[in-house]
């Protein structure tokens, strides 16, 4: 069979006959064959796979080797023994070279269908020896990319303990010798793919072995140190930096710098190497570590060093902000060179010719992020101009170009500057999370990123900008330091009253961390905003019922009453009794609203209703805008959106499965009031009235009347009966498409409008026989339909008790206060970020003084429109939140964010409710509203008290041993072989240079 399947791939018959013949021999293999034919037929597509002459013939013998070896393992492992291997790795293959990558990619091919068999472990032995052998012999990217990825699918090939050390060093000198030749983007892009699964393969030998990492290391520096000047490193090392812990900057900055055997010229070949690794277009933390680097070398004093890699690299590093790509890392080191190069303007003047072009280019490229970039860039121009002044002739072109740009005030450029000197006192090192510096403009506290926290960060500064929500919790008087709500408390407290610039929230995340969240992994910030506040609430109400137990034993007085049984009535429905009101949580008092359904029979109008609490409306998109979804432009034509809508969270409120069903255009059909054209942007108040639209249940959905004891069509309707102080909205962006079995994102723009109405529903008892039936229930775990099926007797007793209700509408004022913006494509991956402004119950509903509404308009949300002054400059009221980045910013950029930045779209938005000043006020709760901020109570003054100290000493023993450091420079005997940058010493030279016996004193 052999002779013949050989005989028939290389003749010339057509291929469609050549692939039948092919498909016969291996359906054959499920059939009795003997040894001698299987061995024949194992050697024959190992040739084809190996030595085959076009893809056919290797696609022929993959097929055959597959079929045979899973039909036939006993005879396969008589065939791929060890000894057969060896031979591969060291030999080849015929006139197949051992180095050639195709052999890997055949012993990795084997071993997938060996790895069932008990030969194999004896097979991994000799695979260990061999992998160590082969990169020895620095092999190229293409065939260390391939043994890697046979690595990583089988780890127990790769070396171990002592082996793994040597591996790791061996494999590393082979990266070092990694090139690329080509200048294609296509042969680019294939080697950085290369070479990061080599980086991954040593990320995984460093995490499953740790002691390998430092002898690694070393291995690294020996390599990037070498003054050999016929071997020149490749910047493939700069992919490893990203799989170094940030936490070994410390240590193995300090121990480089104060080594006595690593000498001068070794210090500056490694430095400059490091900084051409900003070349690299994968490189991450690459400028952490050059910036720990050079402030490692200025707090030893190593100033000839410095002055040497700035002089020889501030070109480089200059043209590396072309690049998007790598402009952001190379912008940070360009900024510590040049504003640490005080002592002449040398460095600062090498750059200057190419200034003018790179800010026009900037201007014009059209980048999202060249902007706030340009903005970065010319601050740094302009500190260093202020520094070297008197060049009127050099920087006449530049103030000319940058004229239109902000201009940093005088005060301002100081503080840059002597901060940054090499003999100021920041140069202390960077943690890779924060630099050591005080607020923003704003005032307001960043949060420091744990590691993907950025959808935690979001919520709590939205509940911090939450006014009466933070001025309530601030104000609380709690025992314990161990309750979520106490650690929230000292957390606003730190927001509020720390110096830092950002406040890392670690006891706050290990605490609220819902226990199904991985930490370091994005999670919806949705799901945790609605598991947050549900902790809140259950631990308030859990301390409730303790206190109320503990005082049973006190008796009442005569006058007190409880009621034991809440009425039926619609009374009770629009108005709380006060003693419940009082046992109200403050997550309840705040965010807690109340929607009723209602399902009516259209055979014989009989009405059954079920109120449920909810703390956030989760609005689904309309079925055509659920069509725009995220890298779906390849298919023409959608199912039913049903199969491309769906909620990213789980919940049990009926917010959510309302909104769920109402995503099944298919299931049912709405009449969706005031429902947005084609011809304009979808609107939130929109997405508000299609949640809210009547549906229809038919077919499928039919309701289950118990006055006509069968399936009914009927009507389903949701109004809001009880509006909460703060409505929060989730806009349901992710779905999941049952075709492609993945989760996708609606990218649709929608208009968020700074002020709303929303229609809220009260009951007023009437005097009558009944003619509907209301069930009242706050138990959301069973089933709704049983909920709202009342048994006949319940019926027949209900009838006597209930009274005629007559409704009424009222249009219910909120203004936005919060947005939290997710950038990504997906809800496994993006950014979350937030814009809040100040908003409190207590202004009075300025912006709703023209109260002049018509009828129909009560029935729906809608949004109202502020008149602008013509030609008003926006105001900078609004603050995004961006993890520790705290900038102001205006309700236009809030608007205009989707259509800048089409990935960047609102998730979750939080409006507040707001009093008319010509109403009674909307049922507000005039005792919710704090008109001013609360005192802090003396522990958490303490504390913050306490941690402000610690940032001041901090700063003081930084700066008096950068002092001593400076103090030193002008005489060392038998002191270091560098010498003194003219003008940077003493005094008057910025003050003292930074010590590394500082840094872990720093609190971040």
């Amino acid at each position: 069979m052999d002779k013949i399947l050989e005989a028939l791939v290389g003749s010339s018959h057509p291929v469609s006959v050549k692939k039948a013949i092919v498909k016969k021999v291996v359906e054959a293999a499920e059939k009795e064959v003997t040894e001698e034919q299987c061995h024949a037929l194992y050697g024959l597509a190992t040739r084809l796979i190996l030595l085959g002459e076009d893809t056919f013939q290797r696609q022929v013998g993959i097929q055959v080797l597959e079929a045979y070896a899973r039909c036939h393992r006993a005879q396969f492992e008589c065939f791929f023994t060890k000894e057969f291997v060896v031979g591969l790795l060291q030999q080849g293959y015929g006139s197949l070279d051992r180095k050639d990558p195709a052999v890997i990619d055949y012993v990795h091919s084997c071993l997938r269908l060996l790895i069932s068999c008990p030969s194999v472990l004896e097979i991994f032995g000799a695979v260990q020896v061999e992998v160590l052998r082969v990169v020895c012999e620095r092999p190229g990217p293409a065939m260390c990319a391939r043994l890697s990825t046979m690595l990583l699918d089988f780890v127990q090939c790769i070396p171990r303990d002592k082996s793994a050390v040597l591996f790791c060093q061996q494999l590393l000198r082979t990266i070092a010798h990694f090139q690329c030749t080509s200048d294609q983007e296509r042969e680019l892009q294939e080697y950085v793919s290369q070479v990061t699964k080599v980086s991954t393969l040593l990320q995984t030998i460093w995490k499953a072995e740790p002691a390998t990492l430092l002898p690694s290391l070393q291995e690294v520096f020996a390599i990037i140190s070498s003054t050999d000047p016929y071997f020149e490193p490749s910047i493939a090392l700069a992919s490893l930096v990203q799989h170094i812990p940030l936490q070994m900057i410390t240590v193995l900055i300090k121990s480089l710098t104060t080594d006595r055997n690593v000498k001068d010229a070794s210090m500056t070949q490694a430095l400059c190497r490091m900084i051409d690794w900003l070349s690299w277009p994968l490189a991450q933390y690459v400028d952490t570590w050059v910036i720990a680097l050079l402030k490692g070398l200025a707090a030893v004093q190593k100033f000839t060093i410095l002055i040497d890699v700035t002089l020889l690299k501030i070109e480089l590093v200059f043209s590396r902000l072309w690049y998007p790509v790598v402009r952001q890392g190379a912008l940070v080191v360009l900024s510590h060179m040049l504003l640490s190069f005080q002592h002449c303007p040398e460095a600062f003047h090498l750059v200057v010719p190419q200034i003018v072009d790179l800010v026009q280019s900037l201007k014009s490229d059209g980048l999202p992020t060249s902007k706030d970039f340009l903005l970065q860039f010319t601050e740094l121009i302009h500190c260093m101009m202020y520094q070297f002044s008197g060049f009127p002739d050099l920087y006449e072109n530049i103030l000319e170009v940058i004229k239109e740009l902000p201009k940093p005030g005088e005060k301002k450029m100081k503080q840059i500057l002597n901060r940054s000197a090499w003999t100021s006192q920041s140069n202390s090192f960077a943690t890779g999370l924060l630099r050591l510096s005080g607020k923003s403009e704003t005032g307001k506290t960043g949060l420091v990123n744990l590691g993907n926290t950025c959808y935690m960060n979001s919520i709590l500064q939205t509940l911090f900008m939450a006014t009466d929500f933070r001025r309530h919790v601030l104000s609380q008087q709690l025992s314990g330091s161990n309750t979520l709500m106490k650690k929230l408390q000292l957390l606003f407290a730190f927001l509020a009253h720390t110096q830092r610039a950002a406040y890392a929230p670690r006891s706050f995340f290990d605490a609220s961390r819902p226990p199904w969240f991985t930490a370091g992994s994005q999670q919806d910030c949705s799901e945790y905003l609605r598991y947050l506040l549900d902790r809140l609430h259950e631990e308030e109400k859990t301390f409730q019922i303790l206190k109320q137990a503990t005082s049973k034993a006190v008796p009442p007085e005569a006058g007190d009453t409880t009621p034991a049984i809440v009425s039926r009535s619609t009374d009770t429905r629009s108005h709380i009794v006060e003693a419940e009101g009082d046992r109200k949580t403050l997550v309840e008092k705040l965010f807690r609203g109340r929607l009723c359904t209602g399902i009516r029979c259209l055979q014989c109008n009989s009405i059954s209703e079920k109120d449920e609490p909810f703390t956030d409306l989760s609005l689904a998109f309309y079925p055509p805008a659920a069509q725009e979804l995220a890298e779906d432009s390849l298919e023409a034509e959608r199912g039913p959106a049903s199969a491309c809508q769906g909620s990213v969270n789980g919940s049990d409120e009926i917010s959510e499965s309302s909104s769920k069903e109402r995503q099944a255009g298919a299931d049912g059909e709405h009449r969706v009031p005031n429902g947005p054209g084609a011809e304009r942007c979808l609107s939130v108040p929109d997405l508000v009235n299609y949640f809210l639209a009547p549906e229809i249940l038919d077919e499928e959905n039919k309701y289950y009347c118990e006055r006509c004891v069968s399936l009914q069509r009927a009507e389903k309707t949701l109004r809001v009966l009880d509006t909460p102080e703060y409505l929060i909205l989730t806009l349901l962006r992710f779905s999941y498409d049952a075709r492609c079995h993945v989760r996708r994102k609606i990218l649709e723009n929608v208009s968020i409008p700074l002020l709303m109405r929303l229609p809220s529903y009260h009951r007023t008892a009437m005097s009558g026989p009944t003619s509907s039936l209301e069930v009242d229930s706050f138990d959301s775990g069973e089933n709704l339909a049983k909920k709202l099926k009342p048994s006949v007797k319940e019926e027949q007793e209900l009838k006597e008790e209930v009274e005629v209700t007559s409704t009424t509408v009222e249009s219910v004022p909120y203004v936005l206060c919060s947005v939290v913006m997710h950038s990504g494509m997906s809800s496994e991956s993006g950014h979350y970020y937030c814009y809040c402004r100040n908003v409190s119950g207590a202004d009075q509903g300025e912006e709703f003084k023209d109260d002049s509404l018509t009828d129909p308009g009560l029935q729906t949300c809608f949004s109202v429109v502020k008149q602008e002054e013509p030609g008003a400059q926006p105001l900078r009221d609004w603050f995004l939140f961006n993890d520790s980045r705290v900038t102001f910013t205006s309700f236009q950029s809030v608007q205009s964010v989707t259509s800048r930045f089409p990935k960047d779209t609102a998730y979750v938005l939080v409006y507040r409710k707001q009093s008319l000043t010509n109403s009674g006020g909307a049922g507000t709760n005039n005792w919710l509203r704090l008109t001013a901020e609360p005192p802090l109570q003396k522990e958490l003054m303490d504390a913050i008290t306490k941690d402000n100290k610690l940032f001041l000493q901090e700063q003081e023993l930084s700066a008096r041993t950068q002092a001593l450091q400076a103090a030193s420079c002008s005489f060392r005997p038998n002191g270091f072989d560098d010498n003194d940058p003219p003008g940077s010493c003493g005094p008057s030279g910025g003050g003292g240079g930074g010590g590394f016996n500082t840094i872990s004193r720093l609190v971040f």
